[in-house]
């Protein structure tokens, strides 16, 4: 597959079939040509920066064929007016899209703060190799091959992202969800959780805009 790096927590998905948009949300500038040219879009939960409702909503108007999928909190507000382009997701389920295997996991967002609820969280194992985990430390229980690791939040930490990344045990890992931190915050966190320090994985960031392949 090839990834491609937008801002933030949004990354698409190129397989031999099609392609994927996962958590285009609204502080990802080019949210909008990346879901119209994708065959489908993944969400993992219902908060703004990986969630832009306006946009889906005009997505899934303008292309009848585009496929919405996440959590009922995120497209139970479709489920009666776009019945056969939006589906639910839990835990548990495969789907193919696009020519790609997708694995559903998780149930929570991390915890922010006690006074906080915890809204419905999932991640998504791409083709058995590559997990987007939404705002989560859930560990799949499956291998995954490649990370993508939220470094910055409100609901971060080091010590947790570290003790996250030892136990998934990816061979490489990406960073995602980034915005907050300065271009030395990022540098930071490559020194403190990469290989040779708190983990023996490789922590590489990817430009916004640049592709790889995974």
């Amino acid at each position: 597959m090839q990834l491609t790096k937008h801002a933030h927590a949004c990354v698409s998905l190129v397989g031999d079939q099609g392609r994927i948009v996962i958590d285009p949300g609204s502080l990802t500038p080019d949210a909008g040509a990346a879901v119209a040219a994708a065959e489908a879009v993944l969400i993992t939960h219902e908060h703004f920066d990986h969630f832009d409702e306006e946009l889906i909503a005009g997505a899934l108007e303008a292309c009848p064929e585009l496929r919405v999928f996440g959590p009922e909190s995120v497209v139970g507000r479709w489920t009666q007016a776009r019945r056969g382009q939006v589906t639910a997701v839990v835990a548990g389920e495969e789907y193919t899209i696009g020519g790609i295997g997708v694995a559903v996991f998780g149930e929570l967002h991390a915890q922010i703060h006690r006074d906080i609820p915890r809204v419905a969280n999932v991640g998504y194992l791409l083709d058995g190799r590559l997990y987007h985990p939404g705002d989560a430390y859930h560990v799949p229980d499956a291998p995954v091959e490649t990370l993508l690791l939220p470094t910055s939040g409100p609901w971060t930490k080091v010590g947790e992202a570290a003790d996250y990344v030892r136990e998934v045990a990816p061979k490489q890992a990406f960073q995602i969800h980034e915005l907050m931190l300065s271009d030395l915050g990022q540098q930071y966190s490559v020194r403190m959780l990469g290989q040779g320090s708190l983990t023996d994985v490789p922590l590489s960031i990817i430009p916004v805009g640049d592709t790889v392949t995974v």
